[in-house]
């Protein structure tokens, strides 16, 4: 068996303390021992995006990522989107647009858009494009994802 490690992680605003082994992944941290089960695991490979988490800011696979190596960060998953009360202003986009089919991708989308529009009020239909092309859906097209997306451009305009 692996020495355990101690680690702290900021997670959707609150510290978490938890001792894990160093090959841990992040995203079965977050699913099994903090049931956080909106990060869905797909590929485990880095390539679909659907384990997509917010990092100190930043987007991460969270099945390419050690739980050991956020130790000390801030880690926001889905979850926290729902924090507030109803749906927010991409979660409400989405569902007026009829923009997923299963939903197992969603998390994904929801995460890389939040990222786009936290460090950019106002993308163009380019810079939604590059950021949705982080995650893969596989059974839908992406035509009402892109306008969810443009829509919640919209709405964080008003805002």
């Amino acid at each position: 068996m692996s020495k355990m490690h101690e680690i702290t992680i900021n997670l959707n605003g609150v510290d978490r303390n938890l001792e894990v082994e160093p090959r841990r992944l992040l995203c079965d941290v977050l699913r099994e021992d903090f049931g956080l089960t909106g990060t869905h695991v797909s590929c485990e490979i880095g390539v679909c995006g659907v384990c997509t988490v917010l990092m100190n800011g930043k987007t991460c696979r969270s099945c390419l990522t050690f739980a050991i190596q956020a130790d000390g960060a801030e880690v926001k998953t889905v979850e926290y989107m729902n924090q507030a009360k109803g749906l927010n202003y991409i979660q409400k986009a989405f569902h007026e647009n009829h923009a997923l089919q299963c939903g197992y991708c969603t998390p994904g989308f929801l995460i890389v858009l939040d990222n786009l529009f936290t460090n950019n009020k106002n993308p163009s239909d380019d810079q939604i494009n590059e950021a949705l092309s982080d995650v893969l859906c596989r059974c839908t097209g992406y035509k009402n994802i892109f306008k969810a997306a443009c829509d919640a451009r919209e709405a964080l305009k008003q805002m």
